[in-house]
């Protein structure tokens, strides 16, 4: 689960990391408020889960507090687009936040490094720039540490570090102890991964995050009760909020043709054949095991949510999951939803003979394997 900017540096000044000052504002007059209270200079951020708000029109420098409640009067409820995120998001809130006034920007950043099954900390001194870029033209640029997840970075360790990065050496003591706070908090909260780009050097001689990402692990939720409560919230793709609240596991991918499944390993490989019959998959959706017809149906909707989805392909191997109550769900949705898109259903297993017989004289058209299925959907998506 992502987590707001604001949410990240919250946790992160927990944890003793310097971060700018800053509140919440849900209104252009609670922004006015706010900002008459911090004073001074200003930066105004629009808080949704995408990148290139700056770009999009979703961050504003303010000398002072003037013009702050007509910029929020304008950003709240407006829909941003950005190139990483072409169909937008509405803005709900923003962060007011004192400006730094930065002379060098660093990268910093704790994530899991599944090779070696380790916290690994990266850090450059090509800060503010995407770290993806600076892996490719310069990937020396870039210093990495393994980090014992029962005891931590040593100190030594990080000095190496430091140097390896080639940080100027005023900087170096703040960038080591700010790496260790940030490992603390990063097992500590569950963390997936903690990224401060930039990571600003100011003109007062002191490191801070001057933005934040924190991504907390999914399944561990239930021990952050705080970030539970708004996981949906937090949701950058309306359709997975919706999934997230039903908790129908839902990836969207961007395709055409729709996929549901029971299982990840079978909803992966439906994706595969899907993809080597000439498709491309819209979903990643596993319907889970036991399912009734009720949660079908909710499946069913999920996938017609999305615009782009011209065909539906249902792969079920019953065991817990009867056919039966596969196909009760599926008719269902076709009688409540008027479902237009073609759908085809590969059904095998438990239930599996009495479903087909509950399908059969609909429009929804059988396979015997998942590689027929596959096959035809993509065939009849594209006519």
């Amino acid at each position: 689960m992502k987590l707001h900017e604001y949410q990240s540096k919250d946790l992160l000044e927990r944890y003793g990391v310097p971060v700018p000052k800053g509140r919440v504002a849900y209104s252009d007059a609670e922004a006015v408020q706010v900002a008459k209270e911090m004073g001074g200079k200003l930066v105004v951020k629009a808080q949704v889960l995408m990148g290139g708000r700056g770009k999009a029109g979703g961050v504003r420098l303010f000398d002072s507090p003037e013009g702050v409640g007509e910029f929020v009067k304008d950003l709240i409820g407006k829909r941003l687009v950005s190139v990483q995120n072409p169909e937008g998001l509405v803005v709900e809130k923003v962060l007011i936040a004192e400006q730094i006034e930065i002379e060098r920007e660093f990268y910093v950043a704790v994530l899991l490094d599944r090779d070696n099954r380790q916290p690994l900390v990266m850090l450059s001194a090509e800060g503010g720039m995407e770290i993806e870029q600076v892996a490719a033209s310069k990937p020396q640029a870039i210093a990495r540490l393994l980090v014992d997840p029962a005891w931590g970075p040593d100190d030594f360790q990080l000095r190496a570090l430091v140097k390896r990065a080639n940080l100027p050496p005023e900087v170096s003591s703040q960038m080591a102890s700010l790496i260790k706070r940030l490992c603390k908090a990063y097992l500590e909260s569950d963390a997936e991964m903690i990224e401060i780009n930039p990571c600003a050097w100011t003109s007062g001689k002191k490191l801070i995050a001057a933005d934040a990402k924190v991504s907390i692990d999914d399944n561990a939720l239930f021990r952050h009760k705080s970030y539970q409560e708004g996981s949906t919230a937090a949701v950058a793709d309306p359709i997975e909020a919706e999934a997230a609240k039903q908790g129908i596991a839902y990836v969207r991918l961007g395709g055409d043709i729709g996929i549901i499944g029971n299982g990840a390993g079978l909803v992966m490989c439906s994706l595969d054949e899907v993809t080597a019959a000439g498709g491309k998959p819209a979903n990643f959706l596993d319907v889970g095991g036991g399912a009734q017809a009720d949660r079908v149906k909710a499946c069913v909707e999920l996938i017609l949510m999305d615009s782009n989805v011209r065909g539906l392909m249902i792969n079920i191997f019953g065991g817990i999951t009867r056919g039966e109550e596969v196909a009760k769900g599926i008719l269902d949705a076709f009688q409540s939803l008027k479902v237009k898109i073609p759908v085809v259903a590969r059904i095998e297993g438990t239930g599996a003979k009495q479903g087909l017989e509950l399908l059969s004289g609909s429009s929804i058209v059988p396979a015997g394997t998942m590689q027929e299925a596959a096959a035809k959907i993509v065939q009849l998506a594209k006519a």
